[in-house]
């Protein structure tokens, strides 16, 4: 499901209220689990309702309090390591659930210690945040550059997206220690960190966003082709510093630029091609080879084709784009 337009203004909320707890010291899979051990703060949190269930992504969003105040708790599974494989079939039970000539089917229950789950608290969380979590209904819009100028534009202009919390990345004041590697020149340059969507554990799931050191980039539709020189730096750089780290080739990436972005400063996404991560999908997903091809061919192509994305029905620019009468009802 596509995020909303209102998520620069959450992350903002989320830096504030919840950052400290994904900061938080965690257990390091890769030395074998034995991190600190945290205080479980959500023995406490009691829940209102499930915002929204996913099978296929094994995560679920609940709304809840926590020591009076508005919660969210998100709970997801985490992949199966390779190397807690033999830990696994050695020391888990197993319950027979069903059997059948050759086939058979069992419950298998692992020991804790390579049965974690990966939990997000976002406390105290708003409305906004749990409307963002909310199961809701997803339209296409078709955005021209007219539309963007005398709709999307004015609209992002009037909220003030507060994008703070990228300005202190780049300024080191914050998640210094995760940054994966670093070009610091002010035009062509940018940080490369993990996206907190990836917990590190494995290639097969890796997630990165670079973010540019430039401050006057929006989003796609800002890009022409000045902007080249920094686009080719972020797909080399980036790239090679995925390989010196953690060894996956250029050829295994998945590069691309989101439309509409989560937050209103020029940022591209590395995943692995293994990893079908959200938002990769062709509807919102511009792979940055094609970007860069694109404005090679055309210096204004983005300020000038039609762009087409995703907006939850909930959606304030959805809402503006009802108004004018761009996105009827489905």
């Amino acid at each position: 499901m596509a995020d909303s337009l209102k998520r620069s203004d959450e992350n903002q909320e989320e830096s504030n209220s919840s950052k400290k707890l994904k900061s938080a010291p965690a257990t390091d899979k890769n030395s074998g689990g034995d991190g600190p051990v945290q205080q479980n703060i959500l023995a406490n949190f009691q829940i209102k309702s499930v915002l929204r269930d996913s099978t296929r992504e094994k995560t679920i969003f609940i709304h809840g309090e926590l020591e009076d105040k508005e919660a969210i708790v998100i709970l997801e599974k985490t992949p199966i390591g390779q190397d807690t494989l033999p830990d696994m079939l050695k020391e888990s039970t197993l319950e027979l659930k069903m059997k059948n000539d050759i086939y058979s089917t069992y419950t298998l229950i692992p020991p804790p210690r390579i049965n974690d789950i990966k939990s997000t608290v976002i406390c105290p969380a708003t409305q906004k945040h749990v409307k963002k979590y909310q199961a809701q209904d997803v339209f296409l819009v078709e955005e021209t550059e007219e539309d963007y100028r005398s709709i999307t534009l004015p609209y992002i202009e009037s909220q003030s997206f507060s994008v703070q919390w990228v300005y202190n990345i780049l300024e080191k004041k914050a998640e210094a220690d995760r940054i994966i590697c670093e070009d610091p020149d002010p035009k062509t340059g940018f940080v490369l960190l993990p996206d907190f969507k990836w917990d590190l554990n494995q290639v097969e799931d890796l997630y990165l966003i670079a973010i540019v050191h430039r401050r006057d980039i929006k989003s796609l539709r800002d890009l022409r082709a000045e902007h080249i020189p920094l686009l080719e730096n972020i797909r080399k750089k980036g790239q090679d510093g995925i390989l010196k780290r953690f060894d996956v080739p250029a050829c295994k990436l998945r590069v691309y630029l989101h439309y509409q972005p989560s937050y209103y400063h020029l940022h591209v996404h590395f995943t692995s091609l293994s990893h079908d991560a959200p938002g990769c999908s062709v509807e919102r997903a511009h792979l940055l080879t094609d970007v860069i091809l694109n404005l090679k061919a055309d210096p204004l192509y983005y300020q000038q084709r039609p762009l087409t994305f995703p907006l939850r029905a909930d959606d304030n620019l959805a809402a503006k784009f009802r108004e004018s009468g761009k996105l009827p009802s489905c």
